[in-house]
């Protein structure tokens, strides 16, 4: 009996692991039912579709996802930088044809690699401009259009014979605290999520998304418990006419792993309604992470089930509910055809998607000079990766200075630097930016760099806003991607 509830238990989780091959643990547990694995960065090495098949070869219904979204999000050009456009790009251009062709080049290249469950779109409409983790990861702040984006990329992934998986459900949109640090609360009231955040989820159900994932936020007209463990929250996805398979947000986010734990978070997200358990990326505690960091948090929310079954308060099932779930779902998709799509021009959608504030200044240097001040990366989003400011400087310099984290003399002696280096060598000054909206150290530091070099411009990758106002030319990209910085890039030496 134990070790048939054991297998059950592994029908419905879904850990990370370290390294880019298989560790021993995982094959052993996808033989003995594992539902599959999630890809991360540590993962990509020189053959991940090698790696997808000896996973597939221990459990042919394996699902493998990949946190994939374009932009300012990418585990398979981690190293580089993603060549996709991001939410925000596409949300902006608003061309809908657009948005269904990044996601089929999206499907091509989860499928490339061997994987068949991609973790997007974003469906949160991003209402509070200071949100830290979704941002420009989202199609905007408009609850139609992004609903009509969701759909598209929907259709276009799944196009191309590989599942989608919306999040977060039910809107990560207005928050101003990371779930992966802390755990957000949304103080709306049950009309505003309605009429605001849940059309998107909504849209994609109708449109036959496989999977929705959930969120670890708090809506207190709804409950203490966040949305991941919350019935009467993921219950409104079943009145809603879903069938498919809900997955937790990451359940080693501190959300979780602070409050109830792995375990008692795995337990107590099926007892809610959840299908699939994604246990998160082992690489996360950084120092702190212990060399089977992957396998101790397998274990940890394996437990926690088995012991929720042995208690009662997790019914057999409801558990082979959830298992059957996500079977079908393995099925589909090994019996799926991955679909061509045609090439992507990335490059002209990214190009039409930035826009200006202010004159450029003529294009008269070959290279740039720029004062990379963004804010550190989060564990969710790459933003200050050092690909998007070298892939901007490519010929030219580059001096980091995140202000959140430097004293004023230091940031004075980055820009100090920059202008010297730009007048030696004719390049142009470029202040590269991503909190305008919310950082007042950003935007001072525009204001030293205007009163050092008047023809500057500042380069924003994160969320536009039309209520900052500059004493330079803005050019908003919307993306902390390599294609982002690449089309910038042109378009500043380009420009006329």
């Amino acid at each position: 009996m134990t070790d048939e509830l054991t297998r059950l238990a592994n029908g419905v989780l879904w850990p990370g692991f370290l390294g880019t091959q298989a560790p021993s643990w995982l094959t052993e547990e996808l033989q003995n039912g594992l539902a599959g694995v999630v890809y991360f960065a540590q993962n990509m090495g020189p053959d991940v579709a090698a790696l997808s098949a000896e996973l597939r070869a221990a459990n042919p219904r394996v699902l493998i996802g990949v946190d994939e979204e374009g932009g300012s999000v990418t585990r398979l050009e981690a190293g580089s930088g993603s060549t996709l456009p991001g939410a925000a790009q596409l949300g902006v251009l608003n061309d809908l044809a657009a948005t269904r062709a990044t996601g089929a080049e999206l499907a091509r290249r989860v499928a490339a690699a061997g994987a068949n469950v991609v973790l997007a779109p974003v469906a949160d409409v991003n209402t509070d401009p200071r949100n830290p983790v979704i941002g420009v990861r989202a199609f905007g702040s408009d609850t139609e259009e992004v609903s009509a984006h969701v759909v598209a990329s929907v259709e276009g992934i799944q196009g191309g014979g590989i599942a989608a998986c919306v999040k977060h459900f039910p809107g990560h949109g207005d928050t101003h605290l990371d779930s992966h640090h802390a755990l957000p609360s949304i103080d709306l009231t049950p009309a505003e999520i309605e009429r605001d955040h849940l059309p998107p989820f909504r849209a994609a159900i109708a449109a036959g998304v496989d999977s929705i994932m959930t969120a670890h936020i708090v809506v207190p007209a709804w409950g203490e418990q966040p949305a991941t463990l919350n019935a009467d929250v993921l219950g409104m996805l079943r009145r809603d006419g879903f069938e498919g398979v809900i997955i937790t947000d990451a359940l080693d986010m501190a959300a979780i792993r602070e409050s109830v734990g792995i375990g008692g978070g795995a337990a107590q997200a099926l007892i809610a309604g959840v299908d699939l358990i994604c246990i998160g990326n082992p690489t996360n505690p950084g120092p702190a992470m212990l060399p089977d960091q992957d396998e101790r948090d397998f274990h940890a929310a394996r437990d926690g089930i088995l012991a929720a079954l042995r208690d009662g308060s997790l019914s057999r099932e409801r558990l082979e509910e959830a298992v059957a779930r996500v079977a079908r779902l393995g099925e589909k998709l090994a019996a799926a055809e991955v679909a061509q799509s045609e090439v992507l021009d990335a490059a002209e959608i990214v190009a039409r998607a930035l826009s200006v504030q202010g004159a450029l200044p003529a294009a008269s240097a070959s290279a740039l000079s720029v004062i990379d001040a963004r804010t550190r990366s989060t564990l969710a989003v790459d933003s200050a990766a050092a690909y998007v400011g070298e892939t901007l400087a490519e010929g030219g310099f580059r001096v980091r200075v995140d202000t959140t984290e430097v004293s004023p003399e230091e940031t004075s002696a980055a820009i100090a630097e920059a202008v010297r280096v730009a007048s030696e060598r004719d390049l142009q000054v470029i202040a590269l930016v991503d909190r305008l909206h919310s950082s007042a150290a950003q935007r001072d530091l525009v204001a030293q760099v205007a009163l050092a070099a008047s023809d500057a411009v500042v380069v924003n990758v994160g969320l536009a806003s039309a209520q900052t106002e500059l004493p330079l030319p803005l050019l908003d990209v919307r993306a902390a991607s390599r294609i982002g910085a690449a089309v910038a890039r042109e378009r500043l030496i380009g420009a006329s």
